[in-house]
This record gives C-alpha cells, structure tokens and sequence, in this order.
C-alpha cells in the first residue's frame, strides 16, 4: 500500500505526497478518502439515470456534498470515520440502485447492468480495504490514461470537492438548488465512465464553474439573509481580559449557536483564520461577547493556538495536526476530525464552554488594535456612483483583486510585495485567508473610499464577481475590458472551483500563484493560457508593470 494525492498547492516536491501529506495525512486516511470518492461515484452511477427518470432522493443527495467535503484538504484526518463514511456510502449506493429500478419498472424499462464503482463491494476488514482503495486512486488511473486524462479527471473532482463544501454550508443554512445535486450525480457518473479525451472533458469542468457560481450564489443568500448584509466594521484584533474561546473555519450556523450557547456566561468568543468576516454580520456582531479577531490564517494555528489560553472549535477545514500542548482543548465539530481530539456532535458546545471556564484566559486586555472588514457586494454596490465617478474622474485608475487560499510554502511573501507595490491610485479588493498576508497593513483611502476593500471569505469570491458585473454594466462593457486584474494565491480544493468559475465567465489573464496545481499538466495548462491567458505569477515588479502597461 502506498499514497499519492496532488490535490493542495503544497504537494510534495510539487509532483504528489507519497509517503505522508504535507498536510498532515497518512496514507491510511488518504487512501481511504479515494475509496469514498469512488464510492460516490458508485452512488451516482445510479442516482444519475434514477434522475433521469423523474426519481431522486434528498439523503442521497445530501450525501454526496458531505462526502466530498469531508475529502477536502485540512478536514478530516480521522481514518475510522472516513471508513465510517464508505460503509454509509454503500448502503445509500445500494438505496440509489433500488430507486433506478423502482423508476425502470414504473417506466416499463430494462435497468442498464452497471461495471465499476456502482458494484464495489467494501472489505471486511481495513487492511482488506485500504488494498482495495490502492485500485482507485489517482496512480491507478495515471497508469490507465496518462497524466494529462487523468489530471483533467481530478481537476474536475477537485472543483466538485470545493462546490459541495458550498452547497453543504448552504444546505445547512436551508439553501439548496435541485440543480446542482443533478449535476454533480452526472458528472460523478461521467467520471466513472473514463473519459479519454480532453475535448470530453473540459466542458464538464467548466461546467462544474458554472454550478459553482449557483452553489456561491445560494450561500450568499443564506448567509445575508439569515444574519444580515455585511457593513464595514472594525474588528479588534487584540485581546480582551477574560476567559475566551477561539472560533476557526468558515461556518456561520456553528458560531451563531457558540455564540448563543456562551451567552451570559462571561467567555469572549474571538474568530480565528476564515471566521474574521462574520464580525462583519448584523445578526452575529450583535453579540457583545464576540470581542474581535485572533491570529491570522490557518497555517499560523501550532503557534497560535498554543499562545491562546482556552479553547479552541475547528468548525470546517483548515485543521492541522495538534501540538500536544493543545491537543486537550481544541475540539471539532461537522465533518472536522483528528484522531484523539474531542468531537462536538449536534451543535452542543457544553465541553468548549466547560473547558473554557476552567482555562486561565487573557489576564488583561492588551492595546486595542482594529482592522476594517465587511465590503461585501451590498456595501460596495451601496456607493456604487462614487467609485464610478472616482474611475471617470481617474481618482482611481485600477482595481486588483489579490486574494485566495493562503499556505506555508515559500513564496507567498509574493503577494504582500505586490499589494505594497500597488500604486496609491488603485483599489485593493481582496477575500479568503491570503488577505492575511496584508490585511493588517494601512493602506489609506481615495476620496473616502478605503484603498483596501476586505470582502470576506472564500465563498465571497460570488460578491467580487458582481461588483465586477455592475461595473463592466456601468461602463458599457464587458469584465475583461475594465481595469481589473486578478492575482489569486490557491492551495486546496475550494481554490479551484471558484478558479473554474472564473474560467466559465470567460475571465481572462487571471495571474495564478505561488506555484501551479501538480495536476494540471503542460498540455493542460497550455490550453488554459490558450483559450484564457491564465499566467503563473513571476514577481511583483514584473506583474504589476505587465499589468498597467496594458
């Protein structure tokens, strides 16, 4: 048995991790989450063609998105629960085969005799298991199709991987689009037939864009309209004396009920990594004890987490192996886990307040410190006309959107370089945690209208796309006619999908950084360049002069 998954920016060598994910993964887990995706596979091959007969069935469904999710960089390291998933997925692929011949019989129709993924029978035991998953993996197919067909392959499960972690935090906000579930049952369907040719597979990938943009587009509407449009706010970035609980990850639901349950009870609760923006929601900033922002991004969390006096809640990805001085007072919670760290099920946060009343907290409150968030697109669309006139009257003479997935590796100073070389007559905009490596710096304003505009997390990639819209509609053209540049820094799945999105609106000359996915292939990218001129970054001076030559 032996592990290759390519699917973060900080893959090993740059090629795959063969022995240990970077990331913290064994090859037990890893291999395991391939077994789940094909296992998904299984259940689509059947849920596709029930579908296409007028019969679906929301469990299965859900399924999907929570399996894929769970598949996602930084999420899951708990192999017993990965097994748990595949045992769950088996039975739920055995539901789906009963639908489609339920829905053949009413229909007077021969079900079609299924190969594959749709007839995986689990081992009995796990060593048994893990042999099996060494027969589904991405070195299985390499050696099947080649590295070009098969990075295609997993560039269109990495970008489902990113859009069901979407569509499952909209899911959980009562947001869903029948839509997307169809999609992704047939491009799991797809992909379990092999596709062997590019021209086969690059309109499912942008495909996968297109329904992303919905998934985004629903989580919006969830986010805003359960907890309010996010205003510009200033959030404290340092401590408050007291006993604290810090909150990392994406979900909103997760810190509306933390926030709830802590009411009263003389515990500030602090956000950490991709939780910063909710301190920009009306119906969670309402919540005095929600005193600010710890930290920075996800991959600071060994230092952080262990100068922090109290607990701390991992609500989604961005989990990292913890150190033993913390291991006792980090806790996980939806589909997060790491083998021998407390699990909060149903949303009772009962053991991180317990532990946080016994924890020490901050001894005294340090010199208060803010940084400004909440420009979301209903903020900025609120001033809309200033920042035309401010663009007609040259007060601003270009827009950058700088952002994306931050990580560890070398290289991504690159994007604080950039932002600082930024004329003083540009626009930042900038989103997800590789805001962190500028978003504390004081980039001052133009006419009043902030030089750094913070529009939120990952997801929030939906708000920059419509102010990028309603400006090309308010000068008569088109997005990739504005002055506009994009220079996005990726590193796990979620990153991919919304680059897909991008891709699917037909956005060009996207500089893409520190370093390539492993899984896109000189062919590959050399179709990408081709029909969208996407560029790997070189460096800032050279970027920036590229850019403004034009």
């Amino acid at each position: 048995m032996s592990m290759f998954c390519y699917q973060c920016e900080q893959t090993a060598k740059g090629t795959g991790c063969t022995v240990m994910g970077v990331c913290g993964k064994d090859e037990k887990t890893a291999n395991l989450q391939d077994l789940l995706v094909y296992t998904c596979k299984g259940i689509s091959m059947y849920a596709h063609r029930a579908r296409e007969l007028g019969a679906r069935d929301h469990e299965i469904d859900k399924f999907i998105f929570e399996a894929l999710f769970t598949t996602i960089t930084n999420v899951n390291f708990d192999e017993n629960r990965i097994k748990d998933w595949i045992m769950c997925g088996v039975k739920l692929r055995d539901k789906a085969k009963n639908l489609y011949e339920k829905a053949c019989k009413e229909k007077n129709i021969t079900p079609e005799k299924l190969e594959g993924p749709a007839i995986f029978t689990p081992a009995g035991t796990r060593e048994e298991l893990l042999k099996q998953s060494t027969d589904t993996g991405i070195k299985k197919l390499m050696e099947l199709q080649g590295d070009v067909i098969a990075g295609l392959h997993f560039l269109l499960i990495y970008g489902l991987k990113g859009t069901a972690a979407y569509g499952d935090h909209a899911a959980i906000l009562g947001k869903e689009d029948d839509e997307i579930y169809a999609y992704f049952h047939k491009a799991l369907n797809f992909l379990a037939g092999n596709p062997s040719s590019v021209d086969e597979l690059l309109p499912m990938i942008l495909k996968c864009g297109e329904v992303n943009l919905k998934a985004m587009e629903i989580l919006d509407a969830g986010n805003t309209e359960t907890y309010g449009h996010p205003e510009p706010t200033k959030v404290r970035v340092t401590a408050v004396k007291g006993k604290c609980i810090l909150a990392s990850g994406h979900d909103l639901k997760d810190m509306e009920e933390l926030l709830k349950q802590t009411e009263g009870k003389n515990i500030n609760v602090y956000t950490h990594g991709e939780m910063l923006p909710l301190n920009a929601y009306p119906g969670l900033k309402k919540y005095k004890h929600l005193v600010g922002n710890y930290g920075g991004a996800w991959q600071n969390q060994h230092k952080e987490f262990d100068a922090f006096p109290g607990p701390i809640l991992m609500t989604t990805n961005c989990i990292q192996k913890p150190k033993d001085t913390y291991k006792d007072r980090i806790f996980t919670c939806g589909l997060v886990g790491w083998p021998g760290v407390t699990h909060i099920k149903n949303r009772d946060f009962t053991p991180v307040i317990e532990a946080a009343l016994k924890a020490e907290g901050f001894k005294e409150d340090e010199p208060e410190k803010t940084i400004m968030v909440g420009f979301g697109h209903h903020t900025v669309m609120s001033v809309a006309d200033k920042v035309i006139q401010a663009v007609k009257d040259g007060a601003i003479k270009h827009f950058f959107l700088i952002g994306g997935c931050d990580g560890a590796k070398p290289g991504r100073n690159y994007y604080t370089d950039f932002a600082q070389k930024v004329p003083k007559d540009c626009v930042i905009l900038t989103l997800a945690c590789g805001k962190y490596r500028f978003n504390k710096l004081d980039f001052g304003d133009i006419g009043g209208i902030p030089r750094l505009l913070d529009m939120g997390q990952c997801n929030d990639a939906y708000s920059a796309i419509q102010v990028a819209v309603a400006l090309a509609g308010a000068f008569n053209t088109d997005v990739n006619s504005l002055p506009l540049s994009m220079v996005l820094s990726w590193y796990e799945q979620k990153a991919v999908c919304i680059l897909l999105t991008l891709l699917h609106l037909g956005i060009k000359n996207i500089r893409l950084g520190p370093s390539l996915p492993a899984f896109i292939t000189p062919p590959v990218l050399q179709v990408l360049v081709d029909n969208f001129a996407i560029k790997p970054i070189s460096t800032p001076e050279e970027d920036l002069k590229a850019i403004l030559k034009n």
